[in-house]
């Protein structure tokens, strides 16, 4: 790369540089970040190993030529080979905690973090709470929330595909919680046993297979397991369903993201009192369901 065709010298102007590019090479956001700025200071920041905490004093910072350099380069892939920007970086943020990713696992966007942040509340009494499942558990971060939100609970992060127990593993492990959260080979409820919990969370599946080949080329770099499920994107919520009751404790819940399947969900099972939950920062297609 040129000295002419270096990014800009300050942090802030080569964040609007970045984002012009992007905005050009029409890109698709929603895998941590869901518009060009923001998707543009993740690689400013990455390339220059800031914290993120440093916002917005750094934007007057000059960026080293290395950082330059490291930032055209990143750019450059991210318009070329739209791979989002937390696989390029390698990390993300869930509900506050630095969530370690690659092409092994989905990014990290649910909505479910803001309910994890509050507690589930109203639905549980927090303190009461000892036993929480997180069923496809990818990268861990709905489970590692769930363990910073409830100190005295045991959680256990379920996946049936090995390599993304890995990544779980890895992220239980930087976090220091192994002692607490534990990465199981699952394909739902199948390698769990007879345990029952108080909370039974989940961001299955949930994109009919047809749709999973119609997504942006980004989505193209997540597995596809964690995308579709089945015709009509609902093989994993009837697993989920069908085993939850034998599975929560009494006074448990049940939450599951659905996305844009909520409408099928609700056609599927009308006799079901789901309570579909709504976020302030955006997002939806969340029920909630108690065991009784």
């Amino acid at each position: 790369m040129s000295a002419s065709s270096l990014p800009p010298l300050y942090a802030g102007d080569a964040i609007a540089w970045a984002a012009r590019r992007f905005a050009r090479a029409r890109l698709c956001y929603g895998h941590g970040t869901d518009n060009a700025v923001d998707e543009a200071a993740a690689l400013v920041f990455h390339a220059a190993g800031w914290a993120h905490e440093t916002a917005p004093a750094a934007y007057r910072w000059a960026l080293p030529r290395r950082a330059r350099l490291a930032l055209g380069r990143l750019v450059a892939r991210r318009i070329r080979e739209r791979i989002p920007a937390a696989y390029l970086t390698g990390v993300t943020w869930f509900a506050g905690h630095e969530i370690r990713v690659d092409p092994r696992v989905l990014v990290p966007r649910s909505p479910l973090a803001e309910l994890i942040e509050t507690e589930f509340r109203p639905f549980v009494a927090p303190g009461r709470v000892r036993r929480i499942l997180d069923i496809g558990t990818g990268s861990g971060c709905i489970a590692i929330a769930c363990a910073y939100a409830f100190p005295r609970a045991e959680v256990d992060a379920a996946d049936l595909s090995p390599d993304a127990l890995a990544v779980a593993g890895d992220n239980i492990r930087r976090h220091g919680l192994g002692g607490r959260v534990h990465a199981r080979l699952s394909n739902v409820y199948a390698g769990l046993g007879r345990r029952r919990y108080d909370i039974i969370v989940s961001n299955p599946p949930y994109v009919p297979l047809a749709e999973v080949r119609a997504l942006p080329a980004e989505y193209r770099h997540e597995p596809a397991l964690g995308l579709g499920s089945g015709a009509d994107g609902l093989d994993a919520v009837r697993r989920i369903l069908a085993g939850a009751r034998a599975h929560l404790a009494p006074g448990g819940i049940l939450v599951v993201e659905v996305g844009d399947s909520a409408p099928a969900v609700e056609r599927a099972w009308p006799q079901l009192p789901f309570v579909w939950l709504d976020f302030e920062r955006g997002g939806g297609g969340v029920f909630l369901l108690r065991r009784e």
